[in-house]
């Protein structure tokens, strides 16, 4: 959203919320467009509310007025949390919002224990892969076919007690199949 000038709202003009069960249908066209791309969509309304009905998830919104400019799902374990979904819209990129977004959850991860934050990409997202690896995530692996058997996913964790680095392996919990947790 630009102010009176022509400019780009600076980040700290985002405000992080819990999403509204209104804002169900925008994040999941938000999650068709900018997420899963080229695959089934994944991401219905329904699934989506189904996070922010329950105990251990966090379906959090960074918003610019009334507008959603970008939100991400995470769920937490007793040991790991697991970002489901992180998605910015396009016109509200390179402002730092995905950054507040991941600062935010990283921070009430590290307060609620759980230590790890585990997560899932498309291989061929090299933008999303630069974001994570800046932020203090390492690779673990490559998951062959994880998205719908179409693309292959690698994943990645960070501890967040150790400041940016990394964790050399963990337990992953178990990620809903096909979910991807990027925009490509």
């Amino acid at each position: 959203m630009c102010n009176p000038s022509g400019m780009l709202k600076p980040v700290h003009e985002y405000s992080l919320q819990p999403a509204r069960l209104a804002d169900a249908r925008r994040l999941a066209v938000m999650s068709q467009e900018l997420v899963e791309a080229g695959l089934r969509p994944a991401w219905s309304a329904s699934r989506i509310t189904w996070h922010m009905r329950h105990p251990e998830s966090i379906v959090l919104t960074a918003r610019v007025g009334s507008t959603i400019a970008g939100f991400a799902i995470m769920r937490y374990g007793d040991d790991v949390a697991h970002l489901n979904l992180l998605a910015v819209d396009p016109a509200h990129r390179r402002r730092g919002v995905a950054r507040k977004i991941m600062t935010w959850l990283e921070e009430t991860a590290l307060t609620a224990g759980t230590f790890i934050i585990g997560l899932e990409l498309r291989a061929t997202n090299e933008a999303a892969f630069a974001f994570y690896a800046a932020l203090g995530y390492r690779e673990l692996g490559r998951v062959s076919g994880y998205y719908q058997g179409i693309e292959n996913a690698i994943r990645m964790a960070r501890d967040v007690r150790t400041g940016r680095d990394a964790v050399p392996s963990l337990k992953q919990p178990a990620p809903q199949p096909g979910a991807p947790s990027r925009p490509s």
